[in-house]
């Protein structure tokens, strides 16, 4: 793949979640020019359907909360790419991010903000049928099978919302499950394994999925033997990992995979940030990886401008910004305000 000319900014984040993208609203708005790389927009936050505790609003979907900081963030001059990042390493006094589509960015500072990713089955046919009926997100992708045929791997609170969203929309959910009870909210997973168009599948596994151009059926590992189940999409809701595979030579992890940082979101590496659900704080909250987006992002700030030999104490939150007014670097980067 051709290399694209490479790209420079004062700071790079990688993530557009909730962490990511709060971080670039806050680096934009110190006038550091941001660039923000991510596959989706979102992340983990938009398969939440509704959430009910994050300050200031009653009740709000995932996906327009992180529309939202994104709106914000742009308007203070912060720049998203979706594009994923596939390499990250250190080069002059700085860090390169390479990503797919053979595009190369270089930054004096890095945010990771790039949360987790679905755990999946490792079956035989399912990287081959991703996108193509094999999903991730009964959020995103529920609506695409109306009337259709569906195996829902899941269990525990995320596979009972998958099959409730499924079993709303789908001909037949066929739900697998590995023990004896799907889990989750013994009432809610009671009513939604109930619905007459759920078919509960208990202590059984998939082994495999085939088709030809998109999923066409599953083979099944149940109590009574191996079937074979005509399906038109497969949907794993078992869980999430830390996405921590590119930075692992760069910093350091926990037994999880998580990456370690202090209070200031600083890591084990100098000019390295990190935020969100991809670090081992134990909360995982919408609400409190914004609240570490800003933290990482104030502290890239501080560090940026202790290399150019400034002191900077971001203490308050009163001064107005208008995004044009930079001053530019030797370098041609912008520069922000002492």
């Amino acid at each position: 793949m051709e290399t694209k000319p490479r790209e420079k900014y004062e700071a790079l984040v990688v993530g557009a979640g909730i962490a990511g993208l709060t971080a670039a609203l806050y680096l934009s708005r110190q006038n550091v020019r941001t660039l923000v790389i991510s596959l989706d927009l979102g992340g983990q936050l938009v398969l939440a359907p509704e959430i009910q505790n994050y300050p200031g609003f009653k009740s709000i979907d995932g996906f327009s909360l992180a529309k939202k900081v994104e709106e914000q963030a742009r308007a203070f001059g912060a720049e998203i790419k979706f594009d994923e990042a596939v390499g990250i390493y250190e080069e002059d006094g700085g860090f390169v991010i390479r990503t797919s589509t053979g595009g190369e960015y270089w930054g004096e500072v890095l945010i990771l903000a790039f949360g987790k990713k679905p755990k999946e089955l490792g079956v035989p046919g399912e990287a081959e049928f991703k996108g193509r009926g094999v999903s991730y997100c009964a959020t995103c992708d529920a609506p695409l099978f109306k009337g259709k045929k569906v195996v829902l791997v899941g269990f525990g609170h995320s596979g009972v919302e998958a099959a409730s969203m499924l079993s709303d929309v789908a001909e037949t959910v066929y739900w697998v499950f590995p023990s004896r009870a799907p889990g989750g909210e013994e009432g809610v997973a009671r009513s939604v394994a109930s619905r007459p168009n759920v078919v509960l599948m208990p202590e059984s596994r998939i082994l495999e999925i085939r088709g030809d151009s998109r999923v066409r059926e599953v083979v099944v590992e149940t109590p009574e033997g191996v079937k074979t189940i005509e399906v038109d999409g497969v949907f794993v809701e078992i869980g999430y990992e830390p996405k921590t595979d590119i930075a692992a030579r760069l910093v350091k992890l926990n037994e999880k995979g998580e990456i370690k940082v202090d209070k200031l979101c600083r890591t084990s590496k100098e000019g390295v940030f990190a935020a969100g659900d991809v670090t081992d704080i134990p909360y995982k909250q919408a609400v409190i990886s914004a609240g570490m987006g800003a933290i990482a992002a104030l502290s890239a700030y501080a560090y940026l401008m202790k290399k150019r030999g400034k002191k900077v104490s971001v203490i308050g939150d009163w001064k107005h910004f208008k995004v044009d007014e930079r001053e530019k670097g030797p370098s041609g980067l912008f520069l922000a305000p002492p």
